[in-house]
């Protein structure tokens, strides 16, 4: 592993352990060359994803970037990182163990949402304002009341 600080290949690993999700391993590593210490995360890759976007586009699922626009979704409520962090592990191997190479963003869209509708629902009106490209307030309004049906419900 090369040391993000002076570049060098050789790096010892000082500790490893699960995640609190237990879906990666944390590893504590020290560079041989400047003796800094950092850490690395090692996940499970059952196969490479490929994310069809709405254009025809093709490109390579990335873990990261979702978490990224969930957070955002979540930016300031009362939802725990590690909840967030098994949301997208949990589609992530969704996705991996359905036998498929490609996957359509409205399906990993979909996904979110019904993540998000029991995570909190107003990261989930949040998402879908961007998912479902709400243009007017109308539309925000249309959406929380489905919102408010389905909690009472």
């Amino acid at each position: 592993m090369r040391c993000p600080f002076c570049g060098h290949e050789d790096s010892q690993v000082k500790d490893s352990r699960p995640t609190e999700d237990g879906v990666a391993i944390r590893r504590r590593r020290q560079c041989e060359g400047c003796a800094a210490r950092f850490t690395t995360f090692e996940r499970i890759q059952l196969r490479d994803l490929f994310v069809l976007k709405s254009e025809s586009r093709r490109e390579p699922f990335d873990r990261d970037k979702l978490l990224r626009s969930i957070s955002i979704a979540a930016r300031k409520r009362p939802v725990e990182a590690i909840r967030l962090e098994k949301l997208v592990s949990g589609i992530q191997r969704q996705l991996e163990t359905t036998g498929e190479s490609e996957v359509s963003s409205k399906r990993i869209g979909e996904m979110v949402m019904d993540g998000l509708k029991v995570l909190d629902s107003v990261a989930y009106i949040r998402f879908a304002s961007v998912y479902r490209d709400f243009s007017e307030a109308r539309d925000f309004e249309a959406f929380a009341g489905t919102v408010e049906e389905v909690a009472k419900g």
